[in-house]
């Protein structure tokens, strides 16, 4: 069986990463992110933003999948592995991503204000980064969008419910 065979469709993965944020914290954006290995058909790791919980900004979810699937591999190097994330990677993740030689990246919603793989700027592209991994944007991004969409109003509401007004 060759590995077109038993590797899972864009959307299965996604679905698969989406469904990590069902035991989401509810404190952190809600944004989880995994890592497959296309030849064993495994996922070898996921995670969920931590940046709140940890009061640490460079815990998003694709930093952290990364950091696992390093340790995992024993490598620095996921040379041949897929990263799914429900947002486009910021700069700082597609730094970690071009670093890490993620072979492809496969992601939700665009990020209209820090997307760095093709909404605002595309580093995973630029032809003077140290490896362009293949990328495909906009997969399932209405699920992850509406997600996203759905905690900021919350939080909004939450805001306008929790104002002390004092004289």
């Amino acid at each position: 069986m060759n590995s077109q065979t038993i590797s899972k469709t864009n959307e299965q993965l996604m679905l698969k990463c989406l469904k990590l944020l069902e035991n989401w914290n509810q404190t952190d954006i809600p944004i989880a992110a995994l890592i497959y290995n296309p030849q064993t058909d495994l996922i070898i790791a996921g995670a969920v933003n931590q940046k709140e919980i940890e009061i640490d900004p460079t815990e998003h979810a694709e930093i952290i999948a990364i950091r696992k699937a390093s340790k995992i591999n024993k490598s620095s190097n996921l040379t041949g592995l897929t990263l799914i994330t429900t947002l486009e990677p910021c700069q700082m993740c597609a730094g970690a991503i071009l670093n890490s030689k993620i072979s492809k990246v496969i992601f939700g919603a665009w990020d209209e204000k820090f997307g760095a793989a093709g909404s605002v700027w595309d580093l995973l592209r630029d032809p003077l980064s140290p490896s362009h991994p293949e990328v495909i944007g906009g997969v399932l991004a209405e699920d992850s969008k509406q997600i996203l969409q759905d905690f900021f109003k919350k939080i909004r509401k939450n805001k306008i419910n929790n104002i002390n007004i004092s004289l």
